[in-house]
């Protein structure tokens, strides 16, 4: 198996017996939402969706897989989704399969999908691999494998000696404690057996945003988590990586010193 950045995405492309294209976040409907704030902005849909048919085309995938929040409000569903969201779908579904693995801003999606296109919230396994949006506990069969996750919007922001800053979206890959992912302690009241974890280490990588407006901090991802996969990241374990692919090393080198170090 093999993983590739497409950096004109974000996305990745999987392969394994498939050629899966992962893209996370499309936030479809986000303007309407700073509208509503005060920021009045064009709506950029139709530009997100060049660059996915890009990635498509470049890619040759067999299929697309979409880690949730394909839509931005919530709970209601805005007159700019309902506009947009039906032509980004259909044009998508000439080029190639997809499945949507909803997300918790993505109430009401499924009103947008057909049969078989839309998976369940704590995740599912494709070709070998588990794909979660990542604000639920992810399913049992989960455990053992690569979770390729989005919900976090991972940006760095690489600094030089006079302060200067790279802000760019990021992947974080980072091991996963098993047993306080998918355990707590209402299944152990219950009886519930823990799944098996002999497949090996639980690992989740984190996919930036394919839109472009959201972004949030590696740093704070780790050391202030809001989900149950970030919480469960192993102590030092996390890693960056730009959209390329290359590595620019554990989350700890990019924590500022402590005055007076």
């Amino acid at each position: 198996m093999n993983i590739g950045f497409v950096s004109e995405g974000p996305a990745l492309l999987i392969r394994n017996k498939e050629r899966i294209l992962v893209v996370a976040d499309l936030h479809i409907g986000i303007e309407a939402d700073l509208a509503a704030h005060g920021w009045h902005v064009a709506s950029r849909t139709e530009d997100r969706l060049l660059r996915l048919i890009s990635c498509i085309e470049s890619a040759d995938p067999d299929r697309l897989v979409l880690l949730g929040d394909v839509k931005h409000n919530l709970p209601k569903t805005t007159r700019q989704e309902f506009f947009e969201i039906p032509g980004f779908l259909a044009s998508i579904r000439k080029i190639v399969p997809f499945n949507v693995v909803p997300g918790n801003h993505d109430t009401g999606i499924a009103r947008f999908l057909k049969e078989g296109e839309l998976l369940g919230k704590n995740g599912a396994i494709l070709d070998g691999f588990g794909y979660l949006h990542g604000h639920t506990v992810p399913a049992p069969e989960l455990a053992g494998h690569l979770i390729i996750t989005g919900h976090h919007h991972p940006l760095v922001a690489i600094r030089d000696e006079v302060g200067c800053a790279l802000r760019a979206p990021a992947y974080l890959l980072a091991s996963l404690d098993a047993s306080r992912l998918f355990h707590n302690k209402g299944d152990r009241r219950r009886g519930i057996q823990k799944p098996g974890n002999d497949r090996g280490q639980t690992q989740a990588l984190f996919m930036p945003a394919f839109n472009e407006c959201a972004g949030f901090d590696v740093v704070s991802i780790v050391h202030h988590p809001f989900s149950p996969i970030s919480r469960a990241i192993a102590a030092g374990s996390a890693e960056v990586f730009l959209t390329d692919g290359t590595c620019i090393g554990p989350v700890s080198t990019l924590e500022e010193p402590c005055v007076g170090a």
